[in-house]
């Protein structure tokens, strides 16, 4: 009978060995997000006019995703589909001023449930406070750049320092002394940068002083090709930007010696734009360089953090079991069209940067073409984390793109989108009109609905979409064909009539659904 027991013992002892923990198992998820971030401000995404070193480690040693898009390109909607697996319209946050519903499902609250600890840091933006959360430190609102107030768990807390450096200070404490070790962890750690109004910290103030950034080939743009929309929109580099976007005015919040590196920085550079008196397109030249040069500041200071992030992971012996994910909640324009800022379905603003490493699993240096969205986010952090995914969420997990480096036979052929955030009594951030499109690997139709404009950009031919050739006769039967995948799409992902501006259904759907 001892013998029996010893030999019991030996075998468990042998499988105890071989079998990893369940924490191991499964692996940890540190999801690292910036707002506004353009993939064509990353250096491995072929940036012309800087470079990330931090943030390409993520690409080089992992995936990096090359047609990733958002479903409605702003800020607050887009974080509440990445919770929620779910478009704006049923998940209800469909522009900025409204209130998350913190008591639907979200994926924070399935990790849990399945005994993944979670914690969220830095930039919310979704007014409610977080829930499905183990641990939370979040700024308020939008939050500034500078000595950044919190809340911690529901409590309101302080910080003095550059609001990047603090988030990633909170990051890497939660990482050391936070979290529990035997438990995997989802850890979603958000930026404030690159956003609007781009104040640079210390370090980096006076970057890029000595060089001219390379101007976009449309930053004077003339619309010719496009339609009312992009004529009348309210968020060019020559019209738009205020004094403190363009540093004429010093943030009113900082110590005394954050003051005195800023004013080092940038008064004596103030001192000579006035002086130089310039007009026309030399003041536009200007705007953009100041512009540009503090968007680019701003992700110095968060590629540099990246790293500070990264390296812990790999000092902490964490790095082989933790799948890092980087995104942005959309794309941002950087000069091109003349602008700055995003709303549109136009690719600089509906592209989001997506790199995901994953040590064992993700091929380094691995490209993906497929059309994959923010709307998958929620899917793929339930497949990592081996959790079941709820039948109602209507994105599709990268899990299997990320195993095997193809994209499955079955996968979407075409995205759909819509922004929300235009109001007729009254003026909307940037006055983009609303409108919803579809985008295949090759073509782009859009409805601007509220005025009844279509624009369809082939781009193969027109990859900067300059010209649409919506109502060309060559293209009759592309429309057509995009028309109804457009309806599928919406059938598909249960979009109701958008009855804040319009009361009725659109024409053209109303005709398809009677069979006209």
């Amino acid at each position: 009978m001892l013998r029996y027991f010893t030999r019991i013992l030996i075998l468990l002892a042998v499988i105890a060995a071989v079998v990893p923990t369940a924490a191991a198992e499964r692996p940890n998820v540190l999801f690292i997000f910036t707002d506004d971030h353009a993939a064509h401000a990353l250096s491995c995404y072929g940036s012309k006019i800087n470079e990330t070193p931090n943030l390409d480690r993520i690409a080089n040693e992992g995936m990096r995703f090359d047609n990733c898009f958002c479903t409605n390109s702003i800020c607050g909607p887009s974080r509440a589909v990445i919770l929620t697996g779910k478009h704006s319209h049923l998940n209800g946050f469909m522009t900025n001023g409204q209130r998350f519903d913190g008591s639907q499902q979200t994926f924070p609250k399935l990790l849990g449930a399945s005994g993944y600890q979670t914690a969220m840091i830095g930039k919310w933006h979704l007014k409610s406070n977080p829930t499905g959360f183990d641990h939370y430190e979040v700024l308020i609102g939008q939050g500034p750049y500078y000595n950044p107030p919190m809340l911690r768990n529901g409590e309101k807390v302080k910080h003095t320092g550059y609001t990047t450096d603090v988030i990633t200070d909170i990051t890497l404490d939660w990482l050391k002394n936070g979290r529990d070790p035997s438990k995997p962890f989802m850890l979603m750690s958000q930026h404030k940068a690159p956003h609007r109004n781009w104040q640079p910290g210390p370090k980096y103030l006076t970057k890029y002083d000595d060089v001219d950034i390379p101007e976009p080939h449309d930053l004077f743009d003339d619309y010719e090709g496009m339609g009312t929309a992009a004529r009348t929109q309210d968020m060019s580099i020559e019209r738009t930007l205020n004094k403190g976007d363009l540093k004429l005015n010093a943030p009113g919040n900082l110590t005394p010696e954050q003051k005195q590196k800023w004013q080092d920085a940038y008064d004596a550079k103030n001192e000579a734009f006035r002086k130089s008196d310039l007009k026309g397109d030399d003041l536009i030249r200007w705007k953009y360089q100041r512009y540009i040069k503090d968007y680019l500041r701003t992700i110095d200071s968060v590629d540099e953090n990246v790293g500070r992030v990264l390296d812990y992971l790999e000092e902490a012996g964490l790095a082989e079991n933790t799948v890092v994910i980087y995104s942005s909640d959309q794309g941002f324009y950087l000069g091109d069209h003349g602008w700055f800022d995003k709303r549109f379905m136009y690719e600089e603003s509906l592209r989001m940067p997506l790199m995901v490493r994953w040590p064992g699993v993700v091929k380094a240096g691995s490209v993906s073409n497929a059309l994959v969205q923010n709307l998958d986010f929620a899917e793929t952090f339930l497949n990592i984390a081996q959790t079941e995914i709820p039948a109602d969420m209507q994105g599709r997990s990268i899990v299997p793109i990320l195993e095997t480096g193809k994209t499955p036979g079955d996968w979407r052929d075409a995205i759909y989108y819509q922004y929300y955030e235009f109001f007729e009594n009254r003026k909307a951030a940037h006055d983009v009109r609303r409108h919803y499109g579809v985008r295949t690997d090759r073509y782009k139709l859009i409805h601007f609905y509220n005025i009844d404009e279509w624009e369809l950009y082939d781009l193969k031919t027109d990859p900067d979409e300059h010209n649409s050739v919506y109502g060309d006769e060559e293209f009759a039967e592309v429309v057509d064909r995009l028309k109804h995948r457009l309806t599928e799409l919406q059938e598909q992902y249960q979009v109701p009539d958008d009855r804040g501006s319009v009361s009725k259904e659109p024409k053209w759907r109303r005709e398809r659904r009677r069979g006209v």
